[in-house]
């Protein structure tokens, strides 16, 4: 079971594909302008903490934060979001991880124009570094290939910033959204499908929140598509507050520890 895709899993709030992303045309190669996307969901300084289970078993964390360093890329300003993700106490015995991704997010646009994940897990290593090239619309890899994609697609983590910019407060119960993700060296249409309204409540408070369900590959972790359920704040952080999956062998919960340097209040109840 790779403990990276679960947890990228969990991470993944899709965006909607008829967002409010305006495509422009291909000129001689480059594109006369980049997509941009109006939001206030998130800002330098933000750090979300989570604790992963494993059935009852603490399994490890998870941390995602984009830091205070500003950094420009193509002359264009951009986000550093760093996310790991650590095996903790008797989990190491058996499957120690020590996974590190990084992405280098365009602030005007919310699309990557870096991507890195270092990822150890038991045995297995993996490390992958991309270039993405959104005049050119390609994307590069440390290997020296370089392959085809849409304006403004994402990476594994980039997806989670993308989404929480997008405008959910008209989407109806049953709406499906796609994101399209450059991962594994292809480009992916990744889906997810909006539920209802509820709150919930974790040792952290009881949160006003938006359930999705993730569309995801049935036979591999997941016995059927609906096995993921996330809970996201219902306001305009959208930040996951709980997700829950079942998977071949047993179930993982990822549920939010601490937050901070978040861009707007949060919507947790007194």
């Amino acid at each position: 079971m790779s403990f990276s895709f679960i947890l990228s899993g969990l991470l993944f709030i899709f965006h909607p594909a008829n967002s409010d992303v305006q495509n422009k045309q291909v000129v001689d190669e480059e594109i006369t302008t980049l997509p941009e996307v109006k939001h206030r969901a998130f800002k330098r300084g933000e750090r979300l903490e989570y604790e992963v289970s494993y059935g009852w078993i603490d399994a490890g964390e998870v941390i995602i934060e984009i830091r205070q360093e500003k950094k420009q890329i193509a002359g264009r300003n951009v986000f550093h979001v760093v996310g790991t993700g650590n095996s903790l106490g008797t989990f190491n015995w058996f499957f120690k991880v020590r996974d590190r991704y990084e992405t280098y997010v365009d602030e005007a646009g919310v699309f990557p124009w870096i991507f890195v994940r270092d990822i150890h897990e038991g045995g297995f290593e993996l490390k992958q570094y991309y270039t993405f090239d959104h005049f050119k619309q390609k994307v590069k890899t440390d290997k020296g290939k370089e392959f085809d994609v849409p304006l403004g697609v994402q990476d594994m983590i980039s997806a989670l910033y993308r989404a929480r910019a997008m405008d959910f407060s008209n989407v109806k119960p049953g709406q499906v959204f796609e994101i399209q993700a450059f991962v594994d060296n292809e480009v992916w249409p990744l889906k997810i499908k909006y539920l209802k309204k509820e709150t919930i409540e974790v040792d952290k408070g009881k949160f006003n929140c938006m359930v999705f369900v993730p569309v995801v590959q049935t036979g591999r972790i997941f016995k059927k598509e609906e096995d993921m359920m996330v809970w996201v704040t219902n306001d305009q952080n959208k930040i996951p507050i709980l997700a829950k999956a079942k998977v071949l062998v047993g179930s993982v919960t990822m549920e939010i520890r601490d937050y901070s340097g978040l861009a707007n209040p949060i919507a947790i109840m007194n």
